[in-house]
């Protein structure tokens, strides 16, 4: 029987497109809604809490149905799910731009979201086998383009087509691109391998489940609900500890597991999860929340003027992402790693903290680019990485687990920063009412409002308006470099990985 990789270089090709464009389809649209839901709270009669259940419902969906895609591709192959993913999302994708209520979009949100978990999966367990041994880092190369330079084109393609259309195109644009997909993946993708017909755990599914569903209501409602003074969030962590408790029990006790941890032997796996968790869920991702917020909030920048700005260190993700891919095959993951790394912690740690109000647009946009140069190198070596040390009959795991950590430490990773925005705010807007001599101000803002015809309390308002708007300009530089903390705890693991050797190469 023939390898997967045994194939034409225009085979090849064709299939990576394939692939490739529904990743891209699928990931795109993480960030290009992220732009969109702050206009959603007229034409669906609701609050920014109310939209923010758009995103909520799709991470969680995504999150869960990750969790059974091992299983589906086992028994159905990888070809048909890959299809059914892009189906659900395109079907879904329609019903959200016809939306006229809050509730259907939330609804439709969670197919979409299922969608995207199906696809994400497949398209990673397809391109990796499109390539041979040689040519892995490649392939995660090119794979990264979606991963990583996707999410990061997202504002950049929401903000134009809010701007010159409207919010419901955001969605409509996927339904064409989602039916050629279709009509192009059946006819030329290959199946990947006969069904493997093979039962599921279903208890410890509906445990993780309960427990994943319970932690990202948690994190993404906490700065809401006041984290842990309410009640809400108290009991959300207490359903989270339950389910996962519940799911080890399960799992301790059943001749059939979910997940086989037997893959967390090899160092060079553990280290790699860990890597992915900390670095890209819990650092990276807090700066692709925040660089729009700073350009849009900050630099008071229109919505798509904001993203031409993010689209400048997009460029370089892309750009950098096929190159690391090679560099993976020449000189090794570990190696292309630790390069992207170090470029990552130089960066966050002491450029990126340095944008502020005054910072110059072009120096702002210069500042980012190292950002994504390391962001762009991350990816394929990591993967390449995990995906070497396992097991290939295990690959569909691996990659599953890799999707699932980065949905939950870049859930992590977002509520850190809303929390250290909201909290490092309020620091110096008291610390510069605190060193405020209160007699000048009152003296000052009599004399403004005396000069400018305006009423003593108008005034008072916009002085506190100024403060406040001063106060989050100041707060960015901490919940920047706190941001970068995190990336330098997850380096940590990547030094282990020249320190820790796997007792054999399970390439």
């Amino acid at each position: 029987m023939s390898a997967p990789w045994d194939i034409t270089p225009r085979q090849r090709a064709l299939y990576t497109v394939i692939v490739m464009t529904g990743a891209f389809m699928a990931i795109l649209d993480t960030t290009v809604v992220d732009v969109i839901v702050p206009k959603l709270t007229g034409p669906l009669s609701t609050d920014m809490y109310g939209v923010q259940w758009i995103i909520t419902s799709y991470m969680i969906a995504a999150a869960v149905a990750l969790l059974i895609c091992e299983y589906l591709i086992k028994n159905y192959g990888s070809k048909r799910i890959f299809l059914l993913g892009v189906a659900l999302f395109s079907f879904a994708s329609l019903i959200c731009g016809t939306a006229g209520s809050l509730e259907v979009i939330i609804a439709a949100r969670i197919v979409q979201g299922v969608g995207e978990a199906l696809i994400m999966v497949t398209s990673h367990v397809m391109i990796f086998s499109y390539f041979p041994p040689r040519m892995k880092g490649l392939a995660m190369g090119i794979f990264a383009l979606g991963v990583s330079f996707a999410p990061a084109l997202g504002p950049t393609v929401g903000g134009y087509l809010t701007e010159y259309y409207s919010w419901r195109t955001v969605f409509f644009i996927n339904v064409p691109i989602g039916i050629l997909l279709l009509l192009a993946g059946a006819v030329f993708l290959p199946s990947q391998r006969p069904p493997l017909m093979r039962g599921f755990n279903f208890l410890s599914f509906f445990a993780i489940g309960f427990a994943t569903v319970s932690l990202l209501i948690m994190l993404s409602q906490g700065q809401k609900e006041g984290w842990f003074s309410s009640v809400k969030i108290g009991v959300l962590l207490y359903m989270a500890i339950a389910g996962y408790l519940l799911y080890a029990l399960f799992e301790r006790n059943s001749k059939r597991a979910l997940v086989d941890f037997s893959l967390f032997k090899n160092p060079d796996f553990t280290n790699g999860i860990l890597i992915y968790f900390f670095v890209l869920g819990f650092s990276m991702y807090q700066y692709f929340y925040l660089l729009p917020v700073y350009y849009e909030h900050i630099k008071m920048l229109p919505t798509l003027n904001a993203g031409l700005a993010i689209f400048a260190f997009a460029l370089f993700i892309g750009i950098f992402s096929p190159i690391a891919g090679v560099l993976s095959d020449k000189i090794g993951p570990k190696s292309t790693l630790a390069i992207a790394t170090l470029i990552y912690l130089v960066t966050s740690l002491f450029l990126l903290p340095r944008l502020e109000y005054y910072t110059p647009m072009v120096s702002a946009v210069l500042l980012t680019v190292p950002f994504g140069i390391g962001m762009g190198m991350f990816f394929a070596p990591v993967t390449v990485l995990i995906l070497k040390s396992a097991p290939e009959e295990k690959s569909e795991l691996a990659i599953v687990l890799m999707d699932y950590v980065r949905f939950v430490g870049g859930s992590f990773g977002t509520a850190l920063a809303t929390n250290n925005m909201e909290y490092y705010k309020a620091f110096y807007f008291d610390a510069m009412t605190q060193l405020q001599n209160g007699g000048y101000v009152s003296f000052f803002l009599e004399r403004t409002a005396r000069f400018l015809n305006l009423t003593i309390e108008e005034v008072k308002e916009v002085f506190r308006n100024y403060e406040l708007f001063m106060s989050y300009n100041y707060g960015f530089y901490d919940t920047f470099l706190h941001a970068a903390y995190w990336g330098a705890i997850g380096s940590l693991f990547v030094a282990a990985l020249f320190i820790l050797k796997p007792k054999k190469d399970t390439i």
